[in-house]
């Protein structure tokens, strides 16, 4: 699970390290040549996207080694944890719905996907089959059971399988 989010990462790594070390320095470049730098606008979107570039190369590396460092081992195997794929009933309409807790800022989010650190992450994490747990929204508070839970262990053996 976390070596292609890995590989997700290594790939865009290096595609804004070209950009960063070779497509902006010659657009810098270009834009030199033009003259006149205070009021020359490709000189400055050059300049901002390089802001940019090296701001989000800083994100994914930190990201990278915090996934580095994740043991799978101390992740709970009978509570809702990182990797889970949870089942929960809305107690007020009895309605079904399913969750994949995700790490972090997780960067492309599928349906269904919430993050570890967002309102129903924070609800759902150490909890196990049958308890309930409530989260607040701004207008309304929901209560949700939980009726079904597959772990990380349990998916990565059906993986291997």
């Amino acid at each position: 699970m976390f070596e292609a989010l890995i590989a997700s990462m290594a790939r865009e790594v290096e595609k804004l390290s070209f950009e960063l070390n070779v497509t902006i320095p010659h657009e810098i470049r270009k834009a030199v040549e033009l003259g006149d730098l205070k009021e020359n606008s490709e000189y400055k979107a050059a300049l901002e996207r390089q802001q940019f570039v090296q701001a989000r190369l800083g994100q994914l590396t930190q990201r990278v080694t915090k996934l580095a460092n994740i043991d799978v081992a101390q992740i709970s195997s009978d509570k809702a944890g990182l990797g889970s794929r949870v089942v929960v009933e809305d107690q007020a309409t009895n309605k079904r719905e399913t969750y994949e807790l995700v790490f972090g800022d997780a960067g492309e989010l599928r349906e269904g996907h919430v993050t570890m650190a967002s309102p129903i992450g924070l609800a759902l994490q150490g909890k196990g089959v049958g308890e309930a747990t409530i989260f607040k929204l701004p207008k309304l508070i929901r209560r949700l059971t939980i009726v079904a839970l597959t772990t990380i262990h349990e998916r990565n053996a059906a993986d291997l399988a």
